[in-house]
Order: structure tokens, then C-alpha cells, then sequence
């Protein structure tokens, strides 16, 4: 671990358990924090803190109005938050994830409320360490690109250490390859399957376990 400004800097691979733990540290404290996922690298955050909300859109300079995209651990989390159009569309939840799929569903009355917006992106990731800090957390976590607006994202650590350090709480970075595709938008708020943003995984694909 090392210290950049009083912020966290440590390896994932290296460090898992304290990474996580320091992670989740931030999450409850309403701070944002840099992590690497089974795309690219995002900025993470707790959705309903609207303080943290807050200081994500003051790094990216993007508007309040803008959504982000969440990641959950499981099925049964998600439950909490959503309401699914039907069984079929569970069932095909259930194929796809964990992948790097993020789905636009609708949430129910109580998120609604909350969150003052009527659908959310969701995404289980197919990556180790978030699949164990969300497990930790048991409620969505912000995945957005760390890049400011009109900016593509960064994801090398290194740069992102140059251009984020004094605006986050910690960066947590991988040792692997980095993946520089996003994850693959989709719209399932109604009962057709819409494709909002190809990325990592083919549309096609995905139309074929839909049907």
C-alpha cells in the first residue's frame, strides 16, 4: 500500500482484503474512489449518498440529470431495486450476467423515490474484486469512467494516479492487462431488447439467448 496525498494506492491482486476493506471504508463514508472492473476502470461511489453523487459529477463535470451505471453482486440484490417486465426477462438476466452487460431496467416505486429517476443501468461484473466488495457492500455501486466530460476514460493507473489523486479517497488497481472496451449498453425497460451501446460483448449475441 501506498500513501499519494493521504489517499489510498494499492494493488488488488496484492492486496484483496484490505483493498476491499478500504474500499468499502470510502463507499460508507460518502467518498469516491478509482477501481478497476472486467472493463474498464470506474469511479466508484454509493448512489443513494447524494453528497458522494455529487462529488462524481463535480470530477467529470457532467450534469446532475445523468445517470450512472450500477453494479450488483447478484440476482437477489438486484430484486431490491428493479421491477422486471417478466419472467423471461429474469431468465435471461440469469444467462448473461456475470459479463460486462450493463441492462437499463425500471426501478420500483421505493428506488424511484430515493434516487428521483425512473430507470437505472445494472450490471453483475465478471471480476473478482468487485464481485467481493459489492458481496461486502449489499447495495449498488457506481461505475462510471474516469475521464472528465468530453474526455475518453483513462485507464492506466498510472495516468489516472497523475490526474485523480487529489479528487478521490483511494485507487485500487489491477496488475493485469487493462481492458479498454466498455461494457455493452442494452435497454429492457419494455418487452423488446434494445441496444444502446455496442462494447465488449456482440448485440448478436445477446439477441440470440433473448430469444
Amino acid at each position: 500500500m501506498i500513501k499519494l496525498n493521504e489517499i489510498e494506492y494499492m494493488c488488488v491482486e496484492e492486496e484483496l482484503e484490505n483493498s476491499i476493506l478500504h474500499a468499502k471504508k470510502i463507499y460508507f463514508e460518502g467518498g469516491v474512489f478509482v477501481y478497476p472492473t472486467d472493463t474498464i476502470y470506474g469511479l466508484g461511489a454509493n448512489p443513494f449518498n447524494e453528497d458522494a453523487v455529487e462529488k462524481v459529477n463535480s470530477i467529470k463535470g457532467r450534469s446532475k440529470d445523468k445517470s450512472y451505471i450500477l453494479l450488483v453482486d447478484c440476482i437477489d440484490t438486484l430484486s431490491k431495486y428493479v421491477e422486471l417486465y417478466s419472467e423471461n426477462h429474469l431468465d435471461f438476466l440469469l444467462s448473461i450476467w456475470p459479463n460486462p452487460v450493463s441492462v437499463v431496467l425500471k426501478l420500483n416505486r421505493k428506488s424511484r423515490s430515493v434516487l428521483g429517476i425512473e430507470t437505472a443501468a445494472f450490471r453483475i461484473p465478471n471480476h473478482r474484486f468487485c464481485q467481493k466488495l459489492i458481496a461486502e457492500l449489499q447495495m449498488p455501486l457506481i461505475s462510471t469512467s474516469v475521464n472528465r466530460g468530453g474526455n475518453p476514460p483513462l485507464n492506466h493507473p498510472e495516468l489516472i494516479k497523475q490526474e485523480f489523486s487529489s479528487e478521490v479517497s483511494g485507487i485500487f488497481y489491477s496488475n493485469k492487462n487493462y481492458v479498454e472496451k466498455a461494457s455493452t449498453l442494452i435497454d429492457l425497460t419494455g418487452s423488446e431488447l434494445k441496444l444502446l451501446r455496442e462494447g465488449k460483448i456482440k448485440f448478436q449475441e445477446l439477441i440470440k439467448k433473448f430469444q
